[in-house]
């Protein structure tokens, strides 16, 4: 998988600082229950599923999310603000395969880079979350509700 690859220095992590953050979790019921919700107002979208998967980006993903691969997301961190902020998100909620790596990692530096920011006057509201169980959750609580692309015999393996 795209979370154990590594480069001449070691994982392709390791180029970038730590995270400091320890971003909360979302379940795929509470998710579930953001789309619900979403049909029943008719207030924008609030929120933004952020994919961070690369090469195991196979099988579908969630409706509506935003692939941005780990491993380029770290200089995506200002972009990805200015979006959420330009379209009055309030949450953004990162997931990978199974949101034990790379998802975590991904969302804790946006937290990081949230309360960097926050120093030099640059106050957001944004709360960043980790989706529970990553795609791999999804699936199987929710088998191909709510995803593009869905390919059930991909998920197959994962049973």
């Amino acid at each position: 998988m795209a979370e154990t690859q590594t480069t001449q220095a070691g994982n392709w992590w390791d180029v970038f600082p730590a995270p400091r953050a320890k971003c909360p979790e979302m379940t795929a019921d509470e998710l579930m229950k953001a789309f619900d919700d979403m049909d029943l107002t008719p207030e924008p979208r609030s929120f933004l599923l952020v994919d961070v998967r690369r090469n195991d980006w196979e099988g579908g993903t969630i409706k509506t999310s935003l692939n941005l691969p780990a491993q380029s997301f770290y200089q995506s961190r200002k972009t990805l603000l200015d979006l959420c902020d330009r379209a009055s998100i309030k949450q953004v909620i990162f997931y990978c395969g199974s949101s034990s790596g790379r998802g975590p990692r991904c969302a804790n530096w946006m937290q990081d880079y949230l309360e960097d920011v926050s120093k030099f006057g640059r106050k957001s509201n944004l709360k960043v979350l980790v989706l529970k169980g990553g795609i791999k959750g999804w699936v199987k609580d929710f088998e191909g509700s709510m995803m593009d692309d869905f390919e059930e015999k991909y998920w197959e393996q994962f049973k």
